[in-house]
């Protein structure tokens, strides 16, 4: 977004919710990274990353990163910030530096102002081996924000997921990307975003019918699988929606992708608090996904409500995948998840409700006296009634 000079102006809605999520996935993400090895440093990675603080004096993403960041002293000692924006490059650093002198940071951080996609080098270093053994010594979560779509080469971004723990996310603007196809100037642009698809893409994205939302998740669907192909290898992604001002079609989507599904688990649940508008969710190709509607501001915002057909269409899947078997809840919920856009919350409040309604079984094995009915872990033993026994 760093080429609209009058978009730092004001700080919308939809980008304080984008900034959030991402200020807030990433310090957990290091945290669940060092249970199995603690890296030399982590990385994070934003290629547009703008001034940092609007004219309003709102804080956007690169400063919600340092704070929080600055706030742990395990991540205060190992974070390493890489921010670039071809505009706003030095005016982030002269930004950041006011509230965080050189030397606050263990790593210091690097500002530049080159132009992502067009300056080699920053190929070159994304794509750098960062593995030692068996261990990758800097996992990184990259952001890209561009302005549109164009820079997005998704090449260069499965190589970078190809170390141990790397996660992107890409902050899509799907209104631009669907108009694109059927423009002749964008056609090398989207070559680059689909390398192995554009032609599949092309033609079947003219089939889709029904509503706008629904070719968007087409399209942000077969960008997230490129990846898939790419790599060929598992991918999980998840694609929070984000509407227009004025209207009820999406605008922009962040996408996240992962090798991982931790950082899959993970993300559910951050998208969990900042989706504003109920949804029913399903796997990872459903059109329905987490959604942010600014217009729907002071309704809900920042809240763990369900909705309940949400939480039904949940309960009568796992009745369904599981009738008649025992099985721990934490093994339900790790090998379950992993395919299925539902959060770590909504699981628990689909268990407890079956739990009431009598259609499962619930044993503790640890010997300790719980308040709940069921909590996702190793000791919570889940007995499955054969599916279809109850009328109801």
């Amino acid at each position: 977004m760093s080429n609209n000079s009058k978009f730092f102006n004001h700080q919308t809605n939809s980008s304080r919710v984008k900034a959030m999520i991402i200020s807030e996935y990433f310090p957990q993400y290091c945290r669940i990274i060092s249970r199995k090895h603690t890296p030399k440093r982590f990385g994070y990675f934003d290629m547009f990353a703008g001034p940092g603080i609007y004219e309003d004096g709102n804080w956007s993403t690169p400063m919600l990163i340092a704070k929080n960041c600055y706030e742990d002293s395990f991540l205060r000692d190992r974070v390493w910030m890489v921010f670039n924006d071809m505009a706003y490059g030095m005016k982030l650093k002269e930004n950041f530096e006011k509230y965080y002198e050189s030397g606050t940071f263990a790593n210091e951080p690097f500002f530049a102002d080159r132009t992502f996609g067009e300056w080699p080098k920053i190929d070159a270093f994304l794509t750098r081996n960062t593995m030692e053994g068996f261990f990758n010594e800097c996992p990184s979560v990259l952001f890209i924000d561009p302005w549109g779509y164009k820079h997005i080469n998704t090449s260069v971004l499965a190589q970078f997921l190809t170390r141990w723990g790397n996660e992107v996310f890409i902050f899509v603007n799907t209104k631009r990307l669907n108009a694109a196809f059927e423009q002749p100037d964008f056609q090398d642009s989207l070559k680059t975003i689909f390398p192995l698809t554009y032609q599949e893409v092309k033609n079947n994205k003219k089939l889709v019918e029904g509503p706008p939302v629904k070719r968007h998740r087409f399209i942000i669907n077969h960008l997230a699988d490129e990846f898939r192909r790419v790599l060929r290898s598992t991918v999980y992604y998840t694609a929070f929606e984000f509407r227009e001002e004025d209207q009820d079609t999406p605008s922009h989507y962040l996408l996240h992708i992962t090798k991982g599904s931790k950082g899959f688990e993970l993300i559910k649940q951050v998208y969990t608090k900042y989706g504003n508008v109920p949804v029913s969710l399903g796997d990872m190709k459903s059109v329905e996904t987490y959604v942010f509607d600014p217009k729907w501001v002071n309704d809900g915002l920042f809240t763990e409500d369900f909705r309940q057909e949400n939480i039904t269409k949940l309960k009568n899947h796992l009745l369904k995948e599981y009738s008649n078997k025992r099985i721990a809840a934490e093994t339900l919920f790790n090998e379950d998840q992993k395919s299925q856009l539902h959060s770590r919350s909504h699981y628990l409040v689909a268990l407890r409700q079956l739990c009431e309604e009598k259609k499962i079984d619930v044993q503790f094995t640890d010997g300790r006296s719980h308040k709940v009915s069921v909590v996702i872990s190793p000791s919570c033993i889940i007995s499955f009634k054969k599916y279809g026994s109850n009328k109801d």
